[in-house]
């Protein structure tokens, strides 16, 4: 995800104390499930407002009648709520707290959810899509910080994970509800439910989720080290008491966290730059790299188009909408194998065996795609080879680039520049899935093969970019990253 949440504190450094924090162990690990699962909320929201707008695409296009470029900037316009929400979510964190940063996400979440269920016309409905963005962003910031600084050291990395699966889950959820709507709608994407077009519904139901998500953030504690940065000491040791057990030595624990703050080297773009020139470090530019080709496949495509592509070459809308759905489980079961490989066989490995996988089944799409329509549909071998190569597609992706690059930009960067340089990767991962986003309905129209044969090049050129320039991190500290 992108850099996580900073915070500063006043007080004297003190001194170094034993470390309690290691070997904490909470008295009841239900609670702090609880609490990392609610949080997680907001990964869960991020993955559903990012891909519900599948459903709608087609049903946007006729409402306003609008062409493929037109259509590509409505639905790529969330893109820029999303680097602005990024981008802020740290300062707003920082100043108000974690919890209260959830509950605006939240509200936004809310809002742009009605809003985008019952817009008056097309340019508001682009502005309640750039709400959700930055609802969106700051989900992706404050969601893994916060859990990273509530979860016991020894439950971190399993706790931690709850944010990707949310966001799985929470793209397979917005399909599955999608196709739901569909079927009450008999299968037109603007036939009338309750008064309301069919797509209007599917972004309207978001308001489910994102009350739940307010509902929820009420009832976990701030995050101890934002409590002790602004000097609530005695509400830290409680929370810290609830999350790690009463057994750990809480004044301890608070010194613990009040040196690591203090130690702490603020880094900013200027760290990334080679003898103060304008040129970037070139570690900088490999996790800029990583994030790129990882947008540069084309997965988006699959997530907010995958509907609108099917119905391209002939099937059915109902149809279409279950493909998009079974292809959100294939990433789920993608993204449990890659957090089951990750540790074991290394991440290097994985984003090789990725990439030439996405490449195959990418070139298999490519050639299926070219085939001549017969009645306004692909011949059935066609159809049926590029429905399976799509899947195998999300697959590969999911066990690898989907899981991997995030590990790679947590873990590869020095610890005085981690932070800038993670902004940097970040923001060129929004760019990069923008361009994609936004360019796929004009090149559908140009030629849909020759577009799988472009996103096929990436997967194949991110084969010897991973060989020459990725270094492993796996069993490494990260004090030894450099």
């Amino acid at each position: 995800m992108p850099p996580g949440v900073h915070v500063t504190s006043t007080a004297q450094a003190p001194t170094p104390p034993p470390s309690e924090g290691r070997t904490a162990h909470p008295d009841h690990l239900g609670h702090v499930i609880f609490i990392t699962a609610s949080a997680a909320m907001g990964g869960f929201l991020f993955g559903y407002d990012s891909s519900v707008i599948n459903g709608a695409v087609e049903a946007i296009r006729d409402r306003y009648d609008i062409g493929s470029g037109t259509l590509a900037q409505v639905i790529a316009v969330a893109l820029i709520g999303c680097a602005i929400g990024a981008a802020t979510a740290g300062r707003i964190a920082d100043r108000i707290g974690r919890i209260r940063c959830m509950q605006i996400a939240a509200v936004l979440f809310t809002v742009s959810a009605v809003g985008s269920a019952l817009p008056f016309a097309l340019y508001d409905l682009a502005f309640w899509r750039i709400v959700g963005g930055f609802a969106i962003g700051m989900a992706s910031v404050i969601g893994p910080a916060y859990i990273a600084e509530v979860a016991p050291a020894a439950y971190r990395g399993r706790l931690g994970s709850f944010q990707q699966a949310a966001i799985v889950i929470g793209i397979a959820i917005s399909q599955l509800v999608n196709y739901g709507i569909l079927q009450l709608a008999d299968g037109d994407q603007r036939g009338e439910i309750g008064g309301l077009e069919a797509w209007q519904w599917m972004l309207g139901v978001m308001v489910v989720p994102a009350v739940l998500y307010g509902l929820l953030s009420f009832a976990i504690p701030e995050s101890p080290r934002f409590l002790i940065s602004v000097g609530k000491i005695d509400k830290a040791k409680t929370v810290l008491a609830e999350v790690e057990g009463k057994n750990v030595n809480l004044d301890h624990r608070v010194a613990e966290i009040e040196l690591a703050m203090h130690s702490e080297h603020k880094s900013t773009f200027k760290d990334l730059l080679v003898g103060g020139r304008l040129k970037l470090l070139p570690i900088v530019w490999v996790g800029i790299g990583l994030s790129v080709f990882q947008q540069l496949v084309g997965i988006n495509v699959a997530f907010y188009y995958s509907s609108t592509l099917w119905q391209s070459v002939g099937i059915d809308p109902t149809s279409s909408f279950l493909y998009s759905f079974t292809t959100s489980i294939i990433n789920i079961v993608g993204t449990v194998v890659a957090m089951v490989l990750v540790d074991r066989v290394g991440r290097k490995p994985l984003a090789l065996v990725g990439s030439a996988g996405m490449a195959i089944a990418l070139a298999v799409e490519a050639w299926a795609f070219s085939a001549d329509l017969v009645d306004g549909k692909l011949p059935a071998t066609e159809g049926v080879v590029a429905l399976v190569a799509a899947h195998v597609f999300v697959l590969f992706f999911a066990l690898s680039w989907g899981v991997v690059v995030w590990v790679f930009l947590g873990e590869m960067f020095p610890n005085r520049i981690r932070a800038a340089a993670l902004g940097v990767a970040a923001s060129a991962q929004w760019i990069a899935n923008w361009a994609i986003t936004a360019s796929f309905p004009s090149l559908a129209d140009w030629n849909l093969s020759g577009t799988y044969v472009i996103y096929t090049i990436f997967a194949v050129l991110s084969i010897p970019f991973v060989l020459k320039f990725v270094k492993e991190t796996k069993g490494k500290a990260l004090e030894e990253m450099g």
